[in-house]
C-alpha cells in the first residue's frame, strides 16, 4: 500500500465542497488515514511550499493558502500518488478530464481546490510536515 497526502484548498472549503470531494476520492477506492482541519499561517504555508520560492506565483499561492481553512487527508492505497493525482486533473481545470475534481470543482489554475504529493518520496515528507506518526491510522 502508498500513501499520499491530500490537501482540500481554502477555495474548495469555502465553497462547501469538502464532502463531494472526499466522497469522490473514497469512490475511487482510497481510504482515509488520517484527517485534519487547519488554517495554515504564513511561516506554515512558506515552509510547506518552500520549494516554489522565488517563482512568480509563490506568494500568490501563500496569500491564497492562508486566507482559510484547509482540510488535510493522509489517503491509502495500491499506487496512491499516480492515482490520486489522476484523480485530481490537470492544474488548469479547463484542460481538466471529465470526472476528475478539478473538472468539476476548481475555479482556475489558483484556486484549484486540491493539492497532492508528486511522489511517493514527497508523499512521505509532506505527511510528516502536517501529521504526527500517531495521527496516521
Amino acid at each position: 500500500m502508498e500513501r499520499t497526502l491530500a490537501i482540500l484548498k481554502p477555495d474548495g472549503v469555502e465553497q462547501g465542497h469538502s464532502g463531494k470531494i472526499i466522497a469522490k476520492i473514497e469512490a475511487a477506492g482510497f481510504k482515509v488515514i488520517a484527517c485534519k482541519m487547519t488554517k495554515m499561517t504564513k511561516a506554515v504555508a512558506e515552509a510547506f511550499y518552500s520549494v516554489h520560492k522565488g517563482r512568480p506565483f509563490y506568494e500568490p499561492l501563500i496569500d491564497f493558502m492562508t486566507e482559510g481553512p484547509s482540510i488535510l487527508l493522509v489517503l491509502e492505497k495500491d499506487d496512491a500518488v499516480q492515482d490520486y493525482r489522476k484523480l485530481m486533473g490537470s492544474t488548469d481545470p479547463d484542460k481538466a478530464a471529465e470526472g476528475t475534481i478539478r473538472k468539476e470543482f476548481a475555479e482556475n489554475t489558483r484556486r484549484n481546490v486540491v493539492h497532492g504529493s508528486d511522489s511517493p518520496e514527497n508523499a512521505e515528507k509532506e505527511i510528516s510536515f502536517f501529521f504526527s506518526t500517531s495521527e496516521v491510522l
